[in-house]
């Protein structure tokens, strides 16, 4: 009997906090608000996953920290280099073929968003 599958995503949109970013004089005082938005390509999964326990899908509350801790472990001047960082270890958690991040600095400018977006692995 075959089972369905689906490509399973993972998906975190909006999580905001402070991070230490920036070459500017004031971004080298103070930590300034980013948002952070991650999408995890998990493959194909059966849509009826063999049991309903955590321990057997990716837990999205690590996720969520691991960006939060890879943001804040230490003062990055680039956008670049922290989103990188990023990307590097989502890409090594268990079953992720693919991912993207985003992450945006929310108050660099009064009339704009900057923000920085990258995929890398499998899509």
């Amino acid at each position: 009997m075959h089972h369905a599958a689906g490509t399973q995503i993972l998906t975190l949109t909006g999580l905001r906090f402070d991070a230490n970013l920036g070459i500017l004089a004031q971004e080298k005082l103070a930590p300034q608000p980013i948002q952070v938005d991650a999408e995890l390509n998990l493959g194909p999964q059966p849509l009826a996953p063999r049991d309903d326990d955590i321990l057997h899908v990716l837990d999205y509350r690590k996720v969520r920290q691991i960006i939060i801790d890879e943001c804040r472990a230490e003062h990055v001047n680039l956008l670049e280099s922290l989103i990188g960082k990023v990307a590097q270890r989502l890409m090594q958690l268990p079953g992720v073929r693919g991912v993207r991040v985003r992450i945006a600095k929310l108050e660099i400018f009064d009339d704009c968003e900057v923000a920085i977006r990258v995929e890398t692995g499998q899509w």
